[in-house]
């Protein structure tokens, strides 16, 4: 019997516009509903998604990276040995919490071409997938980063939006980019964040985009984040019910 896929969600979009608060949403709505084997992955070099979820980054992926780069300019003889430590260093720096794992990509890459330990490190995190059944993954603006340095295939590409000109011009940009091929997914569908009221829904244009819902700005949200205080210990209120929501239209659920 084959073993079931992990739905992987990437959560993009312009910078500013309550991506990370989302995938801190949507973990604590899958924690909730009893879903098993969560993996967050924070692929945003500010690692907003660690303080949302209360983690303290300790090594990040970047800096197993860098420490390997280091150590095989020093030793040039033992490449592959340092090469077939990477997986076990890279597990180490996955951070397991009650309902869930948390790994950290870290900071864009160093100057130079390091072709193998970039695509070796890829590799190593799109195999730690498999051991999940659901992957929310905090991209940077837009999807080059997750597909750069996290994994080329996702199921479901999560965008999301202000209802601002430029927050939609996001969006529409990167779903002509991961349509192009950069990306393989799924489903891809947007969520509007940070409306005033449901009505700000009709003055935008999403075509040819989905639709997935619109969350009304929320001011308990926003006191957690200028108390530092992670979203997983925000009440189950009316935003988490509108994840709900839309992990359920978006077949998440």
């Amino acid at each position: 019997m084959v073993a079931e896929r992990p739905k992987v969600i990437a959560v993009c979009g312009k910078g500013g516009v309550g991506k990370t608060s989302i995938s801190a949403l949507i973990t604590k709505v899958l924690i909730a509903e009893g879903k098993k084997r969560i993996l967050a992955i924070d692929a945003d070099p500010a690692v907003g998604f660690a303080s949302a979820l209360g983690i303290k980054v300790g090594r990040t992926v970047t800096d197993i990276r860098n420490e390997v780069i280091e150590k095989s300019k020093v030793d040039r003889s033992d490449k592959k040995a340092i090469l077939a430590k990477i997986d076990y260093q890279v597990f180490e720096a996955m951070i397991e919490k009650d309902g869930y794992a948390f790994l950290a990509i870290g900071r864009p890459e160093t100057d130079g071409c390091y072709c193998r330990v970039n695509t070796y490190l890829k590799t190593i995190i799109e195999a730690m997938v498999l051991n999940f059944d659901y992957v929310i993954i905090d991209g940077e603006a837009g999807i080059e980063q997750v597909n750069r340095r996290v994994m080329e295939e996702v199921s479901h590409l999560l965008l999301v939006s202000d209802c601002s000109y430029k927050g939609i011009n996001v969006i529409k940009t990167i779903n002509e980019v991961a349509a192009s091929g950069v990306m393989k997914y799924e489903r891809a569908g947007v969520l509007l964040n940070r409306l005033k009221d449901d009505r700000e829904t009709e003055l935008v244009d999403l075509e040819p985009l989905e639709l997935l819902g619109a969350m009304l700005d929320d001011d308990m949200i926003r006191s957690f984040d200028i108390q530092d205080r992670p979203l997983l210990e925000l009440p189950f209120n009316q935003s988490c019910e509108k994840i709900k929501e839309v992990l359920i239209k978006f077949d998440v659920l």
